[in-house]
């Protein structure tokens, strides 16, 4: 059971059980909306991977499958769901954003990740980030400052069944060294610069992809070699600024 059809069904046990034993007819009316609103959600998906995505340039296809599978509209607040596959970030509150679909496609691609390996996420936000790669990775660990958001991404992230991802509250400058090393880093917040726990808690042969910058950010690949640090940049961005605790 694929994680949408999860959802549907957690959905539909809960109306189940809050609905009068005597009301058949109302919980098949009730079973009937969710399967339609599952299919559309479906359909929308596979139109957000071929038109946003593979056709901008997007090849991995992992990464495509990824961004088919995860029902982004769980993750977004419920007063937004008719635009939850919009080409575009969407508020989550708090100040915060859930990525363009593009972006987290583009970003999940530069990372290269592979079924082995551990990966360090930093910003969780929405969840949906970590949930693309929880279908990616073997273990996923997601820090997120804002306790509100760490606390509602990290239910949605059990309610959809990532039993990999392990997501906690927390400033994640210092990244989470009692389970480095991490294979992949992603930060989806913007420092000014790299912070350096992050490169000490990269394995060697190791990536680590973010938008670096103030007024002016980019996307920034940094891999770690033997013979030192390699970093390159590649598109323009504009993500909300990385945040630390005082």
């Amino acid at each position: 059971m694929d994680v949408g059809t999860r959802a549907a069904v957690g959905v539909l046990s809960a109306l189940v059980a809050i609905t009068p034993a005597a009301e058949p007819g109302r919980v098949s009316a009730l079973a009937a909306l969710l399967s339609q609103r599952a299919g559309i959600h479906e359909q929308r998906r596979l139109e957000m991977v071929e038109r946003q995505i593979a056709s901008r340039g997007v090849t991995n296809r992992r990464v495509l499958d990824a961004m088919q599978k995860v029902p982004r509209e769980r993750f977004v607040p419920p007063e937004l769901l008719a635009r939850a596959y919009d080409d575009s970030p969407l508020p989550i509150g708090l100040g915060q954003t859930i990525s363009q679909p593009y972006v987290v496609a583009y970003m999940t691609e530069l990372l290269r990740t592979e079924p082995h390996h551990r990966v360090l996420e930093l910003g969780t936000g929405s969840g949906y980030q970590a949930a693309i790669l929880g279908n990616l990775a073997r273990e996923v660990y997601t820090i997120e400052i804002v306790p509100a958001l760490a606390r509602r991404a990290a239910a949605v992230l059990k309610d959809l069944g990532y039993a990999n991802v392990h997501a906690r509250e927390g400033d994640g400058y210092g990244g989470w060294p009692e389970k480095a090393p991490f294979d992949r880093i992603l930060v989806t917040a913007a420092p000014e610069t790299i912070p350096q726990p992050l490169l000490d808690q990269l394995t060697l042969g190791g990536v680590l992809v973010a938008p670096v910058g103030s007024a002016t950010q980019w996307i920034v690949v940094v891999e770690k070699t033997g013979r030192g640090i390699i970093e390159r940049r590649t598109i323009p961005v504009q993500f909300v600024p990385f945040t630390r605790k005082q």
